[in-house]
């Protein structure tokens, strides 16, 4: 019998913002719950995201944003991931993000908000629960 597929994750950190402890705990955190994570490192276009997406064939992008241009990059990179055929990766989000523009996020495209301190078995379980597989 083959083996199932895991689930591959890639985090990014769109726009300037130059602090990504989150992104990295995070990037950890879901490889112990059996996911594979590629980091992109900071400073990453929408563009750039959603070509390393695409390459890397993932089933989930996490976008951090700590520098309030989150309602500008992270609906950019639903529209490239969207340009390019990819309507089956999920993408959720975290970071700094007010509560009036996590309804504004999620008609643009992104699947959940996750904000500072969640847990990360509650964002593992959530992508395991909602993740379309390939």
């Amino acid at each position: 019998m083959a083996e199932e597929r895991r689930i591959r994750v890639l985090m990014a950190k769109p726009g300037l913002d130059g602090h990504d402890r989150g992104a990295r705990v995070l990037t950890l955190g879901l490889r112990d719950e059996g996911m594979e994570v590629i980091y992109t490192g900071l400073r990453q276009t929408p563009d750039k995201i959603a070509q390393a997406a695409i390459q890397e064939d993932v089933d989930v992008v996490g976008l951090s944003c700590l520098s309030g241009a989150h309602r500008y990059l992270f609906p950019e990179v639903v529209e490239r991931l969207r340009e390019r055929g990819a309507q089956d990766v999920m993408v959720i989000g975290g970071g700094i993000i007010a509560k009036e523009d996590i309804p504004f996020l999620k008609e643009k495209g992104i699947d959940a908000i996750f904000g500072p301190g969640t847990p990360v078995k509650e964002i593992a379980n959530y992508i395991k629960e909602n993740v379309k597989r390939k």
